[in-house]
Formats: C-alpha cells, structure tokens, sequence
C-alpha cells in the first residue's frame, strides 16, 4: 500500500450526486448502460420532472413519459419502487436519520429495492455517504487491484473479505487504492464509478 500511496496520492472522492435520491436514481440509470447512452437518458429523465427529483415527481409522471426519456421497463420499474419505499420509510434516506444506521442496515434496505443489490448499495455508502470502512469484495475491480498490489492472485470475494480485516476502520480507503492498482500496476480502467 505504501507503494500505491506514492504513485496514486492521498484518496480522492468526485463529489456526491445531489440529494441522496437522485444518486440513487442516477445509479440505477447508469446501470449496464455505455456513459452517454445513460446521460441522454438522465437528461430526460431530469428534464421530464423540471430538474426535481424527487420521489412523488417520480409517481407523479405516467409511464410514456418514463418510456418517452428511454427507461425501459425494468429500469422504470426500478425508480418507481424505489420512490415507493422512500415515501413508506422501507428505505431511509433523511441524512440525520441514515446518519445513525449502520452500514448493513443500509444495505438490506436498499437491496430491498427492486434493481438495487449489494454492490449499487456499497458503492453508494462509498461515494455518496462518505463511510470510511466499505469493502465491496463483490467489486471487480477491487478484487483485481488487490491481488496486483500484493501480488497474488485475484481473491475471491469471499477470500477478499478476510484480507480486509486488516484495513478496518478504514477499508473503503483500501478500496479507492485497489482500484488505482489496478492503473498503476496493470494499465487497466478506472472502474465506472469511481470517476
């Protein structure tokens, strides 16, 4: 780690996206989709609630209007439940109140919605709430930078979970080094979401 301290620097975050909701809602658009296929969608989508994103904007526009901004069905879907268990409290996202959830709750709230697994989850703890000790063993990209950092091969995350124990508190730290392993000792791409 000390090596990719020197070649990558002290850790830096892009800035969070907005409110919690629309970081949300911009993760499941960006979801399997070429960058600026899903910007042009997201566009639409803002445009569509007049720049506020919010849950019962969302409920509030008709299907065509979802379909016409270029969700498909299961992204559309994905939002609409998402704006439903925000306005149910299923999913917490007032800060003061996230602010005291641990970081498991938060993720079995999130993957309560449909389109939301563990690994959007993590990677919204990470970017957007800033918490200090995620350790996404599901990321590709992670479990690549850490084998090339300390020269090993690629863990399994089950395996990379273990490795981590040593980074706690801190291991979304190891994480954002991971994944400059993975430019500094293999030339590869920053992973999507960490740009």
């Amino acid at each position: 780690m000390a090596r990719l301290l020197d070649a990558a620097g002290p850790p830096r975050l892009r800035e969070p996206h907005g409110t919690h909701f629309e970081a949300l809602v911009r993760s499941i658009l960006y979801q399997q989709l070429a960058g600026s296929a899903a910007a042009a969608i997201h566009a639409r989508l803002i445009a569509a609630v007049d720049g506020v994103v919010e849950p019962e904007r969302i409920l509030a526009l008709p299907p065509e209007t979802l379909r016409a901004a270029g969700l498909s069905g299961n992204k559309a879907a994905s939002i609409t439940d998402l704006a439903v268990r925000i306005l149910d409290g299923t999913v917490v996202l007032d800060p003061r109140r996230l602010a005291r959830e641990p970081d498991e709750e938060v993720i079995t709230r999130l993957s309560s919605v449909r389109g939301i697994g563990r690994w959007t989850a993590e990677m919204f703890l990470l970017f957007q709430l800033r918490r200090l000790d995620v350790w996404p063993t599901g990321d590709l990209g992670v479990r690549k930078g850490y084998g090339l950092a300390h020269d090993v091969p690629m863990p399994t995350p089950k395996v990379l979970e273990a490795f981590g124990e040593v980074y706690r508190p801190y291991r979304s730290v190891a994480a954002w080094y991971c994944w400059r392993a993975c430019e500094v000792y293999a030339g590869a791409g920053e992973s999507a979401v960490t740009g």
